[in-house]
């Protein structure tokens, strides 16, 4: 085995705790080379030591916080790491991409990956301090928020520099789609959360509240002073970008105006594409009402993270980093709820509760409308006037969830298993793909979402391709057309993957050559722009693998009735629908330009030409 050296700092930990035993092995330049670090190391590790069919809340499946090459170092945006697992709310292959100071930090402490399984007797803690593992008792951290946690271990230890990736009372219980929190939003830096798909729930099955971590080492360099020059190309690019003194001030909120006047924005439930209340919700109105400060992830020339307080009225005492772009669509435009002040305080309670924000606003939108509809009652509500519009019984129904109270632990179960247990035609209008709640982009009005969202990785998600920009200004052609996103979706997956191997940040506007100029010279290995989206595409098609060894085919790439049967009655977009001939010529094309065949599923051909012969013998029979 060759080790690595530059960029990397060489090591893995790995702490089972139902043993309570820790050991640390060394990192394979050959691994590193062909899956890169991130998304592509944990799915790499997550495939070799999970057999399909296994519960995502057994203690044999592992929780994976991987870094990668980048991460750490001087290049811009390079706070971010990958949280790995099979997810609960799904059922198959799960990263979640984190920003905020952990992963650095992770790095310093000398990992480039910490690997968690097991499952302990009792409530414990890590803590990571370089060479220093321990395993401490957390009973009395047990139902904490996760700032209170953050604070509790912090004013333990003496160290206020220590961070920490906690849950809350909603991955305590178990929430599929409880988040993992990094730090939190009173601090000074900006956390994150590994927010989608249940990374929470699987760590609290393993009864683990929190990691602490803190480092004295350093990441080195391969090429030194090529590094730097490649950083400085990097940041001369984000930095000359008309479009970051936007991101930079308003953040991601900066969307919703464009998606309302697009007809994007999904309303009550994506019964609509706008929202007669979005001037109320905007990123314009949030910088003026209750922006506080900007806040920028380790070593991010962006900024693009606001700190809000509300400071008067009805929601006053509400303190939130945030509210980003997909919390005020799925909050508050999904859920018919205006004022921002309102979204930001639901917004609050997901972080402190531990919520995964798209998907809370999805279920209980889809529960605003099943009460719409009388297919719930007020008996169901525990009395809650469960209507669009209500947002004091939309922040209640926040808490019921996380704690599972009521409706809330139907809830609580996402809206695929919600819908299927409720019945009586609310399956039809559970917006999900893959049992993952679909994020704050109808597809009828941006129809490359509807493919990316089918053929995504871990369920209905936007970060995988995204399609809107290029869409609304043309580059794709015709705006409602579905040629060329095929291509533009497979392209844009295969990109992504590898970016989020690195790890970077979606935000930074750089060119495929900006990530490979400092990938070698930090690594010192010699990838030309070709190998590294190569990597990009083995990665894609390992996690696809995951994904067809745990059942996934063509059948479920597919998208929710209601976008492919009711036309959308609004917006630019008025009168469309993706009907099965367009989502199917869209998957026959993707599927084609993947060298997979007519069920979605690579054949051994491309498995051979993509170095993943051993994956073969996993393929279906028949």
């Amino acid at each position: 085995m060759r080790h690595v050296s530059g960029g990397y700092v060489g090591r893995i930990l790995e702490v089972d705790l139902s043993s309570e035993r820790v050991e640390v092995s060394p990192l394979d330049e050959r691994l590193a080379r062909m899956f890169i670090g991130g998304k592509g190391l944990g799915a790499k590790i997550l495939y070799d030591s999970l057999k399909p069919g296994v519960d995502p809340l057994s203690p044999e499946n592992p929780l994976i916080f991987a870094t990668g090459p980048l991460t750490g170092t001087e290049a811009p945006t390079s706070g971010r790491f990958a949280v790995v697992t099979k997810s609960p709310l799904t059922g198959i292959f799960l990263d979640s991409q984190v920003g905020g100071y952990f992963g650095p930090e992770l790095k310093f402490a000398g990992y480039d990956a910490l690997v968690i399984k097991g499952k302990a007797d009792s409530p414990k803690y890590l803590l990571i301090r370089d060479d220093e593992v321990e395993i401490l008792e957390a009973t009395d951290l047990w139902g904490l928020t996760t700032v209170q946690t953050v604070q509790t271990i912090r004013e333990r230890h003496g160290d206020r520099r220590l961070r920490v990736a906690s849950i809350g009372p909603a991955g305590e219980r178990l929430v599929r789609f409880a988040c993992i929190a990094i730090d939190h939003h009173l601090q000074p830096e900006r956390g994150g959360q590994a927010g989608r798909g249940g990374a929470g729930a699987v760590m609290g099955s393993k009864r683990l509240k929190a990691i602490a971590v803190r480092g004295t080492g350093r990441v080195e360099y391969a090429r030194p002073e090529e590094f730097r020059e490649a950083v400085k190309r990097a940041v001369d690019a984000i930095n000359s970008n008309s479009f970051i003194p936007i991101r930079r001030r308003y953040g991601t909120p900066l969307w919703v105006g464009p998606m309302n006047e697009m007809g994007i924005l999904p309303t009550r439930n994506f019964q609509r594409s706008t929202f007669e209340r979005a001037d109320e919700i905007t990123g314009e109105t949030m910088r003026e009402r209750i922006v506080v400060s900007d806040r920028a992830c380790y070593n991010c020339p962006i900024a693009c993270g606001k700190y809000s307080e509300v400071r008067s009225g009805k929601y006053a005492g509400t303190a939130v980093e945030g509210p980003e772009y997909e919390v005020i669509a799925l909050m508050g435009s999904a859920c018919g709820v205006a004022p921002i002040e309102a979204v930001a305080r639901a917004a609050q309670l997901i972080d402190e509760l531990g919520l995964d924000g798209i998907s809370t606003g999805n279920v209980i939108a889809w529960a605003m409308e099943c009460y719409e509809r009388e297919i719930i009652t007020s008996e169901d509500t525990g009395g809650l006037d469960l209507r669009f519009g209500n947002a004091d019984a939309m922040i209640e129904m926040v808490r019921r969830i996380a704690y599972r109270e009521g409706l809330g632990d139907l809830l609580a179960e996402g809206v695929k298993r919600a819908s299927e247990k409720l019945g009586r035609g609310s399956e039809r209008f559970a917006m999900h793909v893959k049992g993952m709640e679909l994020p704050g982009y109808e597809p009828r009005g941006s129809f490359g979402m509807a493919l990316a969202y089918a053929t995504s990785d871990r369920g209905g998600c936007h970060q995988r391709a995204w399609t809107v920009r290029a869409e609304i200004e043309g580059k794709l052609g015709p705006r409602f057309s579905i040629e060329g996103r095929a291509k533009f979706v497979k392209e844009t997956q295969d990109e992504r993957a590898a970016c989020f191997s690195l790890v970077l940040c979606d935000f930074a506007p750089l060119e495929v050559g900006h990530f490979v100029d400092m990938l070698n010279a930090a690594t010192g290995f010699d990838f030309s722009e070709e190998e590294y989206l190569r990597a990009g595409e083995r990665i894609w098609n390992l996690t696809r693998m995951f994904n067809v060894r745990e059942g996934v085919s063509r059948k479920d790439d597919t998208l929710p009735p209601r976008l492919m049967e009711e036309p959308l009655p609004d917006g630019p977009g008025a009168g469309n629908v993706i009907t099965r001939d367009m989502l199917d010529r869209m998957l026959d094309e993707y599927y084609e330009l993947r060298g997979w065949d007519s069920n979605g599923v690579p054949t051994p051909e491309k498995l051979k030409e993509l170095a993943l012969s051993e994956l073969i013998s996993d393929l279906p029979r028949g």
